[in-house]
């Protein structure tokens, strides 16, 4: 299980070239993947966020890359026809106001278009010094998510297991429940009919009450959605949704218990578990 947070660098140097690849990432419903590379190398750019698509499944991510060059390979094409031109147009200007000073050669190729300059580039070579940085930052980048996500599955763990003991509370007062509904039904009928009860009545009574507010079926789907919960976190690497999925279940079983409820203490628990499945849902944004 992998948390969506993480954070790495790496940087390296060969021969006059110095790589550095970035990345950090924080919560995020979906991947939203930002790449932050030398404009030169835009090229490249659809390669990264392939590279990077493939190892993160959602979480807004920011990976940048830098490369700097001792001396870079770059062509430099003088356009003399735009030098003569701006020359011209110079010196015309110089004998209208009646000048007489030499026109530097430092004004004239400071203009636009006079030198035009234009990196050499080999995609390719650029691409196989960037890949082992990626690799390396990816793999720090890994480790980084799967420690925090170790963390947060040991604090989601211990959650479930607290609603578990919310539940075995709840079940364990349910026979009181019926009880506590059957002489309630009885004290109503002694109030109207004194000792002169007819106990199948009663027991009709009671049984109808037992249907509306029994929550014998709300415990049998609450357990079956904590052990789906722990299969998810124990087989699936990325269980972020589908867990996120089945706490909207728990919560809505928990619910139910708790709008049944007569007794204290089962109000007691169902508060526990609601809080203890707040934690966990809280938990959740941060998986992948």
């Amino acid at each position: 299980m992998k948390s969506m947070t993480g954070y790495a660098w790496n940087e390296e140097t060969r021969d006059d070239i110095t790589v550095s690849v970035e990345l950090k990432s924080y919560n995020s419903r979906f991947l939203d993947l930002s790449v932050n590379q030398p404009y030169w190398l835009g090229r490249l750019e659809t390669r990264i966020r392939d590279y990077a698509s493939a190892r993160i499944q959602r979480g807004k991510v920011e990976l940048i890359l830098r490369v700097r060059e001792r001396s870079a390979n770059l062509q430099v094409t003088p356009d003399s026809e735009a030098a003569r031109a701006y020359y011209e147009a110079v010196r015309e200007i110089a004998v209208s106001l009646g000048l007489s000073e030499n026109i530097p050669l430092s004004l004239i190729t400071a203009q636009e278009g006079v030198l035009k300059s234009e990196r050499v580039l080999d995609i390719e070579e650029y691409w196989k010094r960037i890949e082992p940085v990626l690799e390396k930052a990816f793999s720090d980048f890994e480790d980084s998510r799967i420690t925090e996500g170790s963390m947060l599955r040991k604090d989601i763990e211990a959650m479930i297991a607290r609603i578990e003991t919310d539940v075995s509370i709840i079940s364990g007062f349910v026979p009181s429940m019926e009880q506590m509904f059957k002489e309630s039904i009885r004290n109503r009928f002694t109030e109207i009919l004194g000792n002169q009860i007819d106990e199948q009545r009663v027991l009709q009574e009671t049984a109808a009450l037992l249907v509306k507010y029994t929550i014998n079926e709300e415990l049998v789907r609450l357990g079956a959605h904590l052990a789906s919960l722990k299969k998810e976190l124990a087989e699936n690497p990325s269980p972020g949704r589908k867990a996120d999925f089945i706490c909207q279940e728990i919560n809505r079983e928990v619910n139910t218990i708790g709008s049944k409820n007569q007794i204290i203490e089962v109000g007691q628990a169902v508060i526990d578990a609601k809080d203890a499945l707040e934690n966990i849902r809280e938990q959740m944004r941060n998986i992948e």
